[in-house]
């Protein structure tokens, strides 16, 4: 694919207002078999090897993901709903093997039991049994939504053990060796959420921290998670979260509408809560059975509201009285975040839209011609930000002032009023990033440098609907480094550090990259 050219990827001011268009990109290639179906591969099969992977790279890269999109004579309508399939590439010896499985869930067992889809997803609705009579499919549109146990967002680790997760009350304990499914794991056994992100943090000790909501006749509340780092019975293999607890507890500003989130920031003392103008309708979740309607039906954007920054202490569970706003802005994935001269620094990838969510529907992906290129280009791009968070505001901080006092920082932050403080944030890039369609998906040396000042993240470059480019960005001078090949699109990158590397980019990149069409390895 022939990039597009800077001038098109810019073309965002003189018509954002006019008709939504953020860029001006013409000829992407359809990439329709990206939501195709595959069949598992359970018995580990060889690979070609082109150049040469180094030998102190041994053991299994994990990775998950929808894999199949149709049931029998019924099609998922969102890339979020396709059923899980677990992939494993091991690596010892300069070799690597491949297998992979479809997740044991409930929902990938009835919906194959029964040739149909049986249970809801993001943005599928299960259509009522057949084989009822007609009074017994009235009354099934009436019944609550049923959690999806379809796990095919990410591998996880709790306690040392591998669980792939969604963004559901239900995560799988897996082989990581076979990737058999071992057993169902459901978060509200433990505590009292409705479900957990898939983008847990770990501290170095191996504590654990998720976030997930949970619902009353009080309306929607935000709970942040603590799992301990090891098992409360050392001599118990079954044992799963227990020990769990929830640190902290915030109410949404709206009570039957909280705010989507996929995700969160860390630092080492503070989990920063991000309440964002991503909204969910809960009425009209609960209600989408009976109107015929997914989840996703339920979400939408909200530009009137400002983005909230809620800062809670690890160690006391205490909520910080001080709120930082921000301009609507919508963040799926965080970079990193610390503490350091009485600041927390939080950087993000974040977007000035947040209907994206809704975009990557099976039909859009499939598209082709002037039709894919309408779908990118009323999409908003994804760039890295940072925030700048002063920690000692109380009542004595002067209003009006900017209180970034960093020198090498172009973010403010102004307290306005008692407990809140306005912030704008400093771009992490150049104008050359524009060339690549903005970036997601970012990824750190994580073991070495999460909470901590850092200099390199990785990430995927955006010039289609799915990442064309990895991208390393040296946040000294914001210079960047870019991977690409036509025809080939690359996932989330993972860092690998060099065993005893003494340098923070002193490692390698591992990305699973698909290619729709047959290409040649570059």
């Amino acid at each position: 694919m022939s990039p597009p050219s800077s001038t098109d990827l810019k073309k965002t001011k003189s018509k954002k207002n006019k008709n939504h268009h953020y860029t001006d990109v013409h000829g992407l290639p359809c990439i329709e078999k990206i939501v195709a179906s595959v069949d598992e591969t359970p018995e580990a099969i060889s690979t070609n090897i082109s150049g040469t992977i180094p030998e102190w790279i041994n053991g299994n890269f994990l990775r998950n993901g929808p894999g199949k999109f149709e049931i029998g004579n019924n099609k998922f309508n969102h890339w979020f709903d396709g059923m899980a399939l677990l992939h494993q590439f091991k690596i010892a010896g300069g070799q690597v093997t491949y297998k992979s499985r479809f997740l044991g869930s409930d929902c990938y067992t009835a919906n194959s039991e029964n040739s149909r889809i049986v249970v809801s997803e993001f943005g599928t609705v299960a259509m009522p049994d057949p084989c009822k009579n007609f009074f017994q499919r009235f009354l099934s549109r009436f019944e609550l939504p049923k959690a999806s146990d379809n796990d095919n967002v990410s591998f996880v680790t709790y306690k040392g053990d591998y669980y792939v997760s969604t963004e559901t009350n239900f995560m799988h304990k897996v082989d990581p060796e076979t990737l058999e499914t071992k057993e169902k794991v459901d978060w509200s056994k433990f505590i009292a959420v409705n479900g957990a992100t898939a983008h847990p943090h770990t501290d170095p000790d191996g504590t654990t921290y998720n976030m997930g909501n949970s619902y009353s006749a009080k309306g929607a509340i935000y709970n942040i998670i603590r799992v301990p780092p090891t098992r409360t019975m050392p001599e118990n293999p079954e044992e799963t979260l227990e020990g769990a607890t929830v640190v902290c507890s915030i109410p949404s500003v709206d009570k039957a509408r909280p705010s989507y989130y996929h995700s969160f920031a860390m630092s080492e003392n503070y989990v920063v809560f991000i309440e964002q103008p991503i909204k969910m309708d809960l009425l009209k979740i609960v209600t989408g059975k009976l109107r015929g309607k997914g989840i996703s039906d339920g979400i939408y954007w909200d530009p009137k509201l400002e983005t909230i920054f809620h800062l809670i202490n690890k160690q006391t569970g205490k909520l910080n009285s001080v709120k930082y706003h921000a301009k609507a802005l919508s963040t799926f994935h965080q970079i990193n975040a610390w503490e350091e001269d009485g600041f927390l620094v939080m950087d993000l990838c974040a977007a000035d839209d947040g209907k994206a969510i809704n975009n990557y529907i099976v039909q859009n992906m499939r598209k082709s011609g002037e039709a894919l290129d309408e779908v990118y280009n009323t999409m908003c791009r994804v760039f890295p930000r940072r925030f700048v968070l002063p920690l000692n505001v109380d009542k004595e901080t002067p209003c009006g002032q900017n209180l970034n006092i960093r020198p090498d920082s172009t973010a403010t932050a102004t307290k306005t009023a008692k407990d809140k403080v306005f912030c704008t944030h400093e771009d992490l890039h150049d104008e050359e990033l524009h060339t690549y369609g903005g970036l997601e998906f970012p990824q750190i040396n994580y073991a070495k440098y999460n909470t901590k000042p850092y200099r390199y993240f990785y990430g995927c470059g955006f010039r289609h609907l799915v990442g064309d480019t990895l991208i390393k960005m040296d946040l000294q001078g914001k210079k960047m480094k870019v991977w690409e090949h036509p025809g080939l699109y690359p996932s989330e990158p993972v860092f690998v550090p060099l065993p005893g590397a003494t340098e923070e980019d002193d490692g390698v990149i591992m990305s699973v990259v698909i290619t729709p069409k047959k290409v040649s390895p570059p």
